[in-house]
C-alpha cells in the first residue's frame, strides 16, 4: 500500500530522482523520461474523461487504462533484473494488452469506415483523446529507445501495451466523435 504523508522530500533538489530500486539517477535519465511521458498521457486521458459525458462504456475503459498507466509507471521505474523471479516487481502482463485489443475491437465495431486520415479534432473528448494518443506515441518511442540500451531493458508486454494504447486512443477519439460521423477528415492539399 502506498502511503504519502509528506509531499516534498527535498531529495530531488540536486537534480536527481529515485527509481523504485532506490537508485538515484539524473532527472533527465531516459527511464525517468519514459515514465514521465506515461504520466503525461495519463493526465491527458483524465482531461478527456471530463468530456465523455454520459458514455459510461468509454469512461470505464479510460478509468481502467488510467490505473494500468500507473502500473506501467511502476514497471518502468524498476529496471528489470536478469532472471527476475515472477512477482518480484509490478509489471505489465499480456492480459492487460489483450484487454486493450478487446476494447479496440468493441469500440471499432460501431464506427463508420474511414475514407481518409482524420485530423485530431471534432468534439472536445475526441481532441483530448488525440492529444493523449500523441503523448502515448512519444512514450512508446522513449520506451523503445530505453529497451535498446545495454542496461535499460523494458519488458515486451510494457512496449506492447503502450503500442496498443495509442491504437485504442485513436479508436476512442473516433467513438467520441459520434462514432466516426463527427470526424474531421484530412483533405490533402486543401489550402494550396
Amino acid at each position: 500500500m502506498v502511503k504519502l504523508n509528506k509531499i516534498y522530500t527535498r531529495t530531488g533538489d540536486d537534480g536527481t530522482t529515485g527509481l523504485g530500486t532506490g537508485a538515484r539517477v539524473p532527472k533527465y535519465d531516459l527511464r525517468v523520461d519514459a515514465y514521465g511521458a506515461v504520466d503525461e498521457a495519463n493526465a491527458a486521458i483524465g482531461i478527456a474523461r471530463l468530456h465523455v459525458g454520459a458514455d459510461a462504456v468509454l469512461d470505464a475503459i479510460l478509468t481502467r487504462i488510467q490505473n494500468d498507466l500507473f502500473d506501467l509507471g511502476a514497471d518502468l521505474c524498476v529496471p528489470p533484473a536478469a532472471h527476475e523471479p515472477p512477482g518480484t516487481a509490478l509489471r505489465i502482463v499480456p492480459a492487460q494488452v489483450a484487454r486493450l485489443e478487446e476494447d479496440i475491437d468493441a469500440l471499432n465495431a460501431g464506427l463508420t469506415p474511414l475514407t481518409s486520415f482524420v485530423l485530431p479534432a471534432g468534439s472536445p473528448a475526441a481532441a483530448h483523446l488525440h492529444l493523449a494518443r500523441t503523448i502515448c506515441r512519444r512514450a512508446e518511442r522513449i520506451m523503445v529507445e530505453l529497451s535498446h540500451q545495454g542496461d535499460g531493458q523494458v519488458g515486451a508486454p510494457a512496449i506492447q501495451y503502450v503500442n496498443r494504447l495509442s491504437d485504442l486512443l485513436f479508436v476512442a477519439a473516433r467513438h467520441a466523435n459520434a462514432r466516426g460521423a463527427g470526424d474531421v477528415l484530412w483533405v490533402p492539399g486543401a489550402s494550396r
